[in-house]
């Protein structure tokens, strides 16, 4: 494929890597879209697991506070390996597989077999985010740092119109109740789109580290990081804040179809038509706040959304009717890729050369850890009211008024198009 042929992405230095990175973010969308977010979710809590009392919530939550466990305490040490040999595209590649073998699997689950489901869908999100971490630290070699807002953001947009590809290929399987036919095509999905990315990013460094000598240096490199991290005052504040308002966003996500099936009564392609709804408002919000991410800079458009999110949950605790919900499901979707672009262009900024997979390491140690409180208190509140979602739901707000408290004391995060990478204070 020639470079002239790549519009949009012609006007980026390498269009070719710069497109495959985007389409990777298509690919794990059309997983993120149909499993975590919408059918497998809504399958796993009111079939797979069943009940009336919470218990599919309670359940859920369990399986995704043990992913993001696992992915965050892992994140920086895989991040600080990737760095030291040079194998960010192989570790990008295997933990991809893993997630593909997981979410193909997904299609043997029956009812009444809970445990079963919750190992498949710990293996599935362990190797989809466990993948993010080396994608994201491509970001700082593709683009100079007043053009990673507006690179980030292509990537979300283009990472939503993939959630919207797999939810409209998983329609007619679902309306026909064919969910295991729906899971192996996601997966097969997921396969095709991140190809580009396999084939074209730019190739793992060769280096004369061993795995061993990497894996030492890596838990020293891992320690160091987090030695800088506490003293770069805006970086410290910046992951805290990030920290509380992504547990908020996971939450809304992986929960918000477990709460239009069983609050509303939706059926599951009504989650479908919704989801599809929230990608489209997700792919305008994308679009519309990817140059503000760069001229008014990422904490401004990120402290923007948070008001927005905190909108949007008061009002979910309110909603009664499908059209309403609908409605705030597309108001969530405009804030939910500029906050995403806006926070990993904000932490770009701050990386130093050369150290990309570390601090992303630490980035999705952050976000992940976070992903871990949210769900739990959501699954507890659910069980403890009763199965009251709406309660449960609530309850997450505070993520969202703490993250941006936080983020309002960061000097940080500033306008990027005159601004390069901020350096580690000397030791």
């Amino acid at each position: 494929m020639r470079a002239r042929s790549l519009s949009p992405f012609r006007q980026w230095p390498n269009p070719k890597a710069v497109a495959s990175w985007c389409f990777y973010d298509f690919a794990n969308s059309v997983y993120a879209a149909v499993i975590p977010a919408t059918i497998w979710a809504a399958y796993y809590a009111d079939v797979i697991v069943g009940g009336t009392g919470g218990e599919g919530a309670l359940w859920w939550g369990r399986a995704v506070s043990l992913t993001m466990f696992i992915v965050a305490v892992t994140s920086p040490f895989g991040g600080a390996i990737a760095d030291q040999t040079g194998w960010r595209k192989r570790l990008l590649i295997a933990y991809t597989i893993v997630a593909l073998a997981g979410t193909a699997l997904l299609s043997t689950v029956a009812p009444g077999m809970i445990l079963y489901g919750f190992i498949l869908s710990v293996l599935a999100g362990i190797g989809f985010e466990g993948a993010i971490v080396y994608y994201n630290a491509y970001l700082p070699a593709l683009t100079p740092p007043e053009r990673q807002g507006r690179l980030s953001g292509l990537g979300f947009a283009v990472g939503y119109a993939g959630s919207f590809v797999g939810l409209f290929a998983a329609l007619p399987l679902v309306s026909a109740g064919h969910f295991a036919a729906a899971f192996v095509v996601t997966a097969v999905l997921f396969a095709a789109f991140s190809l580009p990315a396999f084939l074209w990013l730019p190739p793992d460094r060769i280096t004369t580290h061993s795995v061993g000598t990497a894996a030492r240096a890596g838990w020293q490199g891992t320690w160091q990081t987090a030695r800088d991290i506490v003293r770069i005052k805006p970086l410290r504040r910046f992951l805290l804040a990030f920290l509380l308002y992504d547990d908020g966003v996971n939450t809304v996500i992986f929960f918000s179809a477990i709460f239009a099936r069983q609050t509303l009564g939706f059926a599951m392609t009504d989650l479908i038509w919704v989801y599809m709804c929230v990608q489209i408002s997700a792919l305008i919000g994308a679009a519309l706040w990817a140059r503000p991410t760069d001229t008014k800079g990422p904490r401004f458009v990120v402290l923007a959304m948070l008001v927005q999110w905190i909108v949007v949950v008061t009002l979910v605790y309110f909603v009664t009717s499908k059209t309403t919900f609908f409605i705030v499901a597309a108001l969530a979707g405009t804030g939910l890729g500029a906050i995403q672009a806006a926070s990993r262009a904000f932490m770009a900024t701050l990386i130093p050369a050369g150290r990309e997979g570390e601090f992303f390491g630490f980035y999705s140690l952050c976000g992940k850890s976070a992903a871990v409180l949210g769900p739990l208190i959501f699954g507890e509140v659910a069980i403890l009211t009763g199965g009251n979602l709406r309660l449960a739901a609530l309850s997450i707000l505070v993520f969202f008024v703490a993250g941006a408290t936080i983020l309002l004391t960061a000097r940080a995060g500033g306008p990027t198009v005159s601004t390069g990478t901020m350096p580690v204070p000397p030791s």
